[in-house]
């Protein structure tokens, strides 16, 4: 067990968020071996317009608008930073809390499958995620920090 907690910004960031994906949050930073913040819980349609203007979302049916998405980022030295290595340790500590807790997830970092089905370190599912892409004549979206839960299940 991590002795990582939750600070006041990214609690904040999970209010209006769907309970669920709270839950998940909550045991992720408790299990996790990297400290991480909210980031982006709940968004507006006006900023989610900026974000894919800015190219760092591709949809404006997002998940965030309705409570159901958040954005885990690594707090690094006092720093929110978007490097891989820590995000996929926190890709798997989120991923053990959501199969603890019965929870299904999407992954920023593969798209394409059901993350909490995958037994796959997160750097491998990357690696294939992108492959099947380029493969199909696709390029990767990658969002890594992303964490959703899956419009089947919660519509």
């Amino acid at each position: 067990m991590s002795t990582f907690e939750l600070g006041e910004g990214s609690l904040k960031e999970l209010q209006g968020v769907h309970q669920d994906l709270v839950t998940v949050v909550k045991r992720a930073i408790q299990l996790s071996v990297q400290d991480f913040a909210v980031h982006d819980g709940i968004r507006t349609l006006e900023e989610q317009k900026n974000l894919v203007q800015a190219g760092a979302s591709q949809t404006l049916d997002s998940r965030h608008i309705t409570g159901h998405a958040v954005d885990l980022v690594p707090y690094i030295n006092g720093k929110l930073r978007w490097e891989w290595e820590p995000i996929y340790r926190i890709a798997d500590a989120v991923r053990l809390a959501a199969k603890e807790l019965g929870i299904p997830l999407r992954w920023g970092g593969v798209w394409d499958i059901a993350f909490t089905e995958s037994q796959d370190p997160p750097d491998e599912l990357v690696a294939e995620y992108v492959a099947r892409r380029k493969k199909a004549g696709k390029k990767a979206f990658l969002d890594g920090p992303h964490y959703e839960l899956p419009k089947a299940q919660y519509p």
